[in-house]
């Protein structure tokens, strides 16, 4: 199964062109926001600010939808766009949608609306809006697929089950082409619930290589890609193999890079040491968007560019107290293979094997 566009919706910008950017340039601060429940008054969020789009086209589409449906539209449209593959609004396109909370903040509100006015007088909009399946329909209303259509939400693996179930779409030949992606969103209530039960990074960073204690900064965005059993001139890289299990491992596959989701979504992260070895180097590029249970559409598209590029992209933030081998420097090398790997709180993983093409 072979990516053939990728579009992704950050703190940074919007469009694969901005996140490339962002791996050269490395962390930055994330923005501040006011938490009236939290520890701290003030907490550190990767959050997407949506007026930077300037396409009105777009957002005429979508005047009734949230911000949770406006990320994932934006993104699989620029998935579309960054493949260049010809009218595709004349393929057989299908779309997987996958998240770990889905439209929470929408559900809040709507709930909020319960309370307030009641059954009789709660906002419509408000309501189709807090379904799981909304932001699938968007996206299909959005770009004319006529496909089969999928929302996956799980608070793990979320973004690998669908990168699977798209696989399987494909075998059958159930669809040409098939945009999978993932998109979660912050809240206050998501903001809340980690700023008590996780331990906030002071200073705005990240620190993925310290694994416990672990240190989170809350995120939000999408990911989209465009895939197909087919290649064409724009393809980024081969997604060769998805394993899960207690190791997540596959013993045939020998990477170039391992990638780490260590990202302080854990309050220990120790399982990721027994994926690391003195051999591979490691990265792991959760400081650049924050923390989020989907960071593995993110991380996954960093080992994306590396293959279609030849580039690699150091470390943001390189606090390595475990003494192990960390990617340290950014230039051209020949690259075959990477894995993207992500662990749960069972210790169990789930790895994503990307090759070049």
């Amino acid at each position: 199964m072979n990516i053939l566009g990728i579009g992704i919706v950050f703190a940074r910008g919007s469009g694969i062109n901005c996140y490339e950017n962002a791996l050269r340039e490395g962390w930055q601060h994330p923005a501040e926001v006011n938490v009236s429940q939290a520890k701290d008054r003030r907490s550190s969020v990767y959050q997407v600010d949506l007026d930077r789009v300037k396409d009105k086209n777009l957002w005429k589409r979508l005047r009734r939808a949230d911000k949770f449906s406006k990320m994932a539209v934006l993104a699989a449209a620029s998935a579309v766009t960054n493949s260049a593959v010809l009218d595709i609004d004349k393929k057989r396109l299908g779309v997987i949608v996958a998240s770990a909370f889905g439209p929470q903040v929408t559900t809040f509100d709507f709930l909020d609306g319960l309370l307030d006015y009641g059954e009789a007088n709660v906002s419509p909009t408000i309501f189709s809006n807090s379904v799981h399946n909304a932001a699938t329909s968007y996206v299909a209303e959005v770009l004319g697929v006529h496909g089969p259509c999928l929302t996956i939400t799980q608070f793990q693996f979320s973004f690998q089950t669908a990168l699977l179930m798209a696989r399987v779409w494909l075998d059958e030949g159930r669809c040409d082409y098939c945009l999978v992606g993932a998109v979660d969103q912050y809240g206050e209530v998501l903001g809340y619930i980690q700023n008590h039960k996780l331990s906030l990074a002071k200073d705005g960073r990240i620190k993925p290589f310290n694994f416990k204690p672990t240190y989170q900064v809350p995120g939000e965005g999408s990911v989209f890609f465009l895939v197909s059993r087919n290649k064409t001139a724009n393809v980024f890289c081969e997604i060769e193999h998805i394993c899960f299990g207690k190791n997540g491992e596959d013993n045939n596959v020998t990477a170039d890079l391992n990638i780490i989701d260590a990202d302080g979504t854990l309050a220990d992260e120790s399982a990721y040491l027994s994926a690391i070895s003195p051999e591979i180097p490691t990265a792991a590029y959760a400081p650049l968007f924050g923390s989020l249970m989907i960071g593995s559409a993110f991380n996954c598209t960093a080992g994306a560019l590396m293959l279609k590029n030849q580039v690699y992209y150091k470390n943001p933030v390189t606090d390595n107290p475990q003494g192990i081998n960390l990617l340290q420097d950014q230039g051209s090398s020949g690259i075959e293979r990477i894995s993207c790997i992500r662990y749960n709180c069972n210790a169990e993983a789930a790895v994503i094997h990307l090759k070049c093409v």
